[in-house]
């Protein structure tokens, strides 16, 4: 069994405007990860988890990507402990 961890993760690039938060929703969800996701003013996407730390990795390889329309120029993760913060996944406005 994977060890459990959080992750704060910083995305900027052209990640607004393009369905970004609903893709990280979808994934993060089908991962059984919990936690939030949200636009931030300068233009950014912001996102924590939590979960198991293999999941969070294929969430991490995900965003990379992004969904169709997405140019991801750099992604900051910070590493956390899991802290049991969150029980489901939602999008914050």
């Amino acid at each position: 069994m994977s060890e459990k961890a959080g992750a704060h993760i910083l995305l900027t690039g052209r990640v607004q405007m393009v369905g970004f938060r609903w893709f990280v929703r979808r994934w993060a969800e089908d991962l059984d990860l919990a936690g939030w996701v949200k636009n931030n003013p300068a233009g950014s996407v912001e996102t924590r988890v939590e979960g198991k730390r293999d999941e969070i990795d294929l969430l991490l390889k995900e965003l990379k990507v992004g969904p169709r329309g997405a140019t991801v120029e750099d992604m900051n993760v910070k590493w956390l402990p899991f802290e049991n913060q969150f029980r489901t996944f939602e999008i914050r406005y």
